[in-house]
This record gives C-alpha cells, sequence and structure tokens, in this order.
C-alpha cells in the first residue's frame, strides 16, 4: 500500500509530504485546488511521461517519491529479476529536470521507465474520470472476466507460449523468404564454385612458380647459347679460365711455405679454383637441361589464363583469396542446403507448440464461459443498490480460431439501464454517469479477487447524486476498503464521511505565488469541511455531524 508520498516543485506544488494509512481514505477540495495535480504526481512514480511543463520553479527539477508498504505481496522475484534491493518499504522516485528529461528509481536503484511501471502496475491502480473509456475495450473486458476467473498461472503459462509460438512463426517465416532468395542464387553459386573447384587451386604460390617457369623456357634458346659459351671459356681447352686458374695455383703453392702470406693467398686461390669447378660444373648442368618446350609453354599459358581470368572475374590478385571464395560458396550452398532441414525442424516445433496453446486455450475459455454468468449476474445486483434497478449487462462471448495474445475468445459487453431497451454496446447506450456505476461496480467485483494493493478512485461518483444512492456508493466502497487500500477523490459528503481518513487539498498563496497544500483533517475540521460540502446551509454543520457519526 502507498504509506507515504512526497512531492516537490510538481505544477502548483511547491513541496508536499504525506502519510497515508490503510483503509478508507477520501480526498476533497474546491475546482482547481490541485487534487488532478495530486493524482498526476502519483502518475509519475507509475511510469506517466513527462515534461518540462510539469516544473514549478523552472531552474530546478521536479522530484515525486512514494512509499510502499509491499511485504505480503510475493514481489522478491521481481526485484531479484531486475537486480533490485528488496526491502518490504519500496522507494519508487522519479526525477525530471529543467530540460525534461527523466530518471526513475527503486530503491536508490536507477531502472528504466518500463521496470518502474511494470512495479507500480503491481501496487496501484489510478482511476481517472476518462478510464470509463476502457470499458469498451475488448482487452479490458477480458482483463475483468480473467480477474474473475483465477486463472492468472494458466494465462502466464499461455502467454509464455503463444511468444515464443509467434516468434517461431516469425523465425520460419524469415528462413522461407531467405530460401527463396538462395535458391534463385544458388545455380549461379554453384556455376561459380564449380569454376573453382574445376581449377583445382589447390597451391597458394602455384601462380608465381609457373610465371617464373615461364620466364626460363621463353628464354631457353638465349639462356642455353649464353650457358653454352659460359662453359668454354671456363672448361673447354688448355688455355680455359680453369686451367689458367689451376696453373697459377700451382705456381703460387711452391712458394707458400715462404711466408703466411704467401700461403693465405694460395689458400684462397685454391678455394677459388675449386668454387670455379663447382660453377663451371652447374652451369654445364643448367645448360643440359634446359631445353625449349613449346608444349610446356602452352600448356603453361593455358594454366595462368585459367589463375588470371578467375582473378579478374573476383577481383582479387591470388590464389589465396580465390581459395578462401570458393570457401565463402560452399558454405553458402551448404546453408540452402540446410534451410529445408532447419524450417521442417521448426515447422515441427510450431505444431507442438500450437498443441499446447490449444490446450491452453481450452482451458481459458472454459473458465472464461464459467466466469461469465456470475459477472452479469453480480455486476447487476451491485446496479441495483446503486440505483440501477433496470440495468441489465450481458456479456457476447465467441470463440476464434486464431490464437490472440489474449487466447481464443472474443468478447463484448453489451448494456441496458432501461426497462425494455435494447442491449448495445456501452459506448452507444450508456451515460457519464451510467458508466461509472458500472466502472464502480465492475471495480468493486474485481477488487474482491485482486491481490492490488491500492486503488485511487478520482470522482468515481461522477453523474451520482442524492444521498440514497451516494450512500448506496459509500457502503461499496466501505466494503472494497476491506480488501485493500481505497483512496477516493470525491465531490459527495456522503463518501467522504463514510471514509476512515479524510486529507483536504487547499490552495495557500504567499508572496504573491499560489501553492496546492494538503492536510489531513481531524475530526472538527472534518465537520467544517462536509458542511461546506452539503452547502453550509444552516442545517449542514448538524447533517455533517450525522454522518459522520453515522
Amino acid at each position: 500500500m502507498l504509506s507515504h508520498l512526497t512531492i516537490k516543485n510538481y505544477i502548483l506544488i511547491n513541496e508536499l509530504e504525506i502519510d497515508f494509512q490503510k483503509g478508507f481514505s477520501v480526498i476533497t477540495g474546491e475546482t482547481g485546488a490541485g487534487k488532478s495535480i495530486l493524482l498526476g504526481a502519483i502518475s509519475l512514480i507509475l511510469g506517466q511521461r513527462s515534461d518540462a511543463k510539469a516544473l514549478l520553479n523552472k531552474n530546478k527539477k521536479c522530484i515525486v517519491e512514494g512509499t510502499f508498504f509491499i511485504k505480503n505481496y510475493e514481489l522478491d522475484d521481481f526485484f531479484k529479476h531486475n537486480n533490485i534491493d528488496f526491502d518490504e518499504n519500496a522507494i519508487l522516485r522519479r526525477e525530471i529536470n529543467k530540460n525534461g528529461k527523466s530518471r526513475a528509481f527503486i530503491n536508490d536503484t536507477p531502472v528504466t521507465l518500463n521496470i518502474l511501471t511494470e512495479l507500480g502496475n503491481k501496487l496501484i491502480d489510478i482511476h481517472s474520470q476518462n478510464e470509463t473509456i476502457t470499458l469498451n475495450d475488448s482487452n479490458f473486458q477480458l482483463a475483468v472476466i480473467d480477474n474473475y476467473s483465477k486463472h492468472n498461472s494458466v494465462l502466464k503459462q499461455y502467454i509464455l507460449t503463444f511468444n515464443k509460438y509467434k516468434q517461431l512463426q516469425s523465425t520460419v517465416n524469415e528462413l522461407i523468404e531467405k530460401e527463396k532468395q538462395s535458391k534463385t542464387n544458388k545455380d549461379y553459386y554453384q556455376f561459380l564454385f564449380d569454376e573453382l573447384e574445376n581449377a583445382n587451386l589447390s597451391d597458394e604460390n602455384e601462380q608465381k612458380e609457373i610465371e617464373d617457369e615461364l620466364q626460363v623456357l621463353n628464354n631457353a634458346k638465349n639462356i642455353k647459347k649464353n650457358l653454352y659459351q659460359a662453359c668454354l671459356s671456363l672448361n673447354n681447352d688448355d688455355n680455359c679460365l680453369t686451367n689458367q686458374l689451376a696453373e697459377i695455383n700451382s705456381l703460387i703453392k711452391n712458394i707458400a711455405d715462404y711466408t703466411d702470406n704467401i700461403k693465405e693467398i694460395y689458400e684462397r686461390l685454391d678455394s677459388c679454383y675449386i668454387e670455379l669447378k663447382d660453377i663451371s660444373n652447374e652451369i654445364q648442368h643448367l645448360e643440359q637441361h634446359i631445353i625449349y618446350d613449346p608444349e610446356r609453354i602452352e600448356f603453361l599459358n593455358n594454366r595462368l589464363n585459367v589463375i588470371y581470368h578467375l582473378q579478374q572475374k573476383h577481383n582479387v590478385n591470388t590464389i589465396k583469396e580465390l581459395i578462401k571464395i570458393k570457401e565463402s560458396l560452399s558454405d553458402n550452398l551448404q546453408k540452402i542446403s540446410f534451410f529445408d532441414n532447419n524450417i521442417n525442424k521448426l515447422k515441427n516445433e510450431i505444431s507442438e507448440q500450437n498443441k499446447i496453446l490449444t490446450q491452453l486455450a481450452k482451458k481459458i475459455s472454459f473458465d472464461r464461459t464459467k466466469a461469465i454468468p456470475f459477472i452479469q449476474k453480480e455486476i447487476t445486483n451491485i446496479l441495483f443498490q446503486l440505483g440501477m434497478p433496470d440495468a441489465q449487462l450481458k456479456i457476447e462471448h465467441t470463440i476464434l480460431n486464431d490464437f490472440s495474445y489474449n487466447g481464443t475468445d472474443k468478447v463484448k459487453f453489451l448494456f441496458n439501464a432501461n426497462k425494455g431497451n435494447e442491449l448495445r454496446e456501452l459506448s452507444k447506450v450508456a451515460s457519464g454517469g451510467e458508466l461509472s456505476r458500472l466502472m464502480l461496480s465492475i471495480k468493486s467485483l474485481i477488487s474482491q479477487h485482486n491481490l492490488l494493493p491500492t486503488i485511487i478512485f478520482d470522482e468515481i461518483d461522477i453523474g451520482i447524486s442524492g444521498g440514497n444512492i451516494a450512500n448506496k456508493v459509500a457502503n461499496i466502497l466501505t466494503k472494497m476498503s476491506k480488501q485493500m487500500q481505497l483512496i477516493v477523490i470525491t465531490h459527495l459528503p456522503q463518501i467522504a464521511a463514510t471514509a476512515d481518513i479524510h486529507y483536504l487539498i487547499y490552495k495557500k498563496s504567499y508572496d504573491n505565488i499560489t501553492n496546492s497544500a494538503i492536510k489531513k483533517l481531524n475530526n472538527n475540521e472534518r465537520v467544517n469541511e462536509i458542511s461546506e460540502m452539503l452547502g453550509n446551509s444552516k442545517t449542514a454543520t448538524q447533517t455533517a455531524k450525522e454522518l459522520l457519526n453515522n
């Protein structure tokens, strides 16, 4: 329940602090005193949107903070799931800076507005004057039936299954589209892959090796000619270079023992002779093995043209890159072949989820069908107490073939306030006062089955006049307050007098500035306030006392 509220710098409220208690509380005050402003501030800590216009002083931030006693409402999992410290007194805070940007906190932990709203919806229900519009909303109508049916666990399981079911359907549809596109490209991918596969590109160095070999083969005659001449010069007659070096080496050898310098020269010459003989043999070997081979040249040129063509086609420069492209094409082709398997697997999952959904939907529909007659009867009885003896409510129930977020049920509330008139949709037959009484009847009904800690009514008694009906409204509200904390903004003295606690919103001025304030009234102050609500006549004070005593 809401136990404490602090509001700073919000519209006409400079600073306000107030404690709330369990049971039945009323808030009264003149029109424009700030009752709606108070509700607006509470709505902020329940996740309502905000802007800089809400700031009374544009140079200061607005702060709204509510403390809720939540010990017995099984909210531990919510706090654990959102990594928020749990305390039996939960503090919800909203701050709005001068630029209109807001921050939200739960127990001093920064949270998103969605999380703040989620918790707020578990703690408090604000019924504003305009909420009667939701009576025509099919989702609200189903929620009324579900609240009475007490099958929250089944609904939660259904919603989780439905979300998974829709996600699987979405995934299958995406895969089918990708499959269509992929199959369109499959032939092209296969052609490119086969072309690379047939090229048999396995050696990343093949291109350079071919280019080097062609360099030799294309110049074989010239290379062979020069190598042959070199062989002649090195090792072909008595005057060849190797013989001359051998003769020089022999001459130096004869005197090598005379000095170390001559010995070193001999050793160097000997090394040169050995190296020159080795070079001569290698040149001779190369010359003998270099053969001009037109067929080999043609083969290598054709192979190189294949490589160049593929590189140009795929806009790359190396065989390594071509190999990577082939691997990528292979992966794409493999994925395409797996599409059918994945789609069939997902379709089987969808079929399983469909079976589960069908069972859950049947259970939900059964519960709703069972609850509808009781809801119709109880609301009609409450309307009778509220001075509408001929009012009738009929809930039209249809079971659809398709799953929706709410199951397979469609409901429509049909209403008739007067005897003999046709039952029609609420928006077409009910007046504002009738809608208010109908909403009060529904809230009264669901309060008996709802574990929501707090309900705030903003003039639920609109359109109601006359002491008898007002008293009956007060009795219904009193009964509701036994199940929860009930805070009612009212203009009826009968309701104000019935409440356990009475708060007054009023305006006060200082330094030419008008602010809204609120205070808890004592018994004498309640007599005066109710007397004013009665019209401040000569008998009003006595009537106010009697109402309070009763």
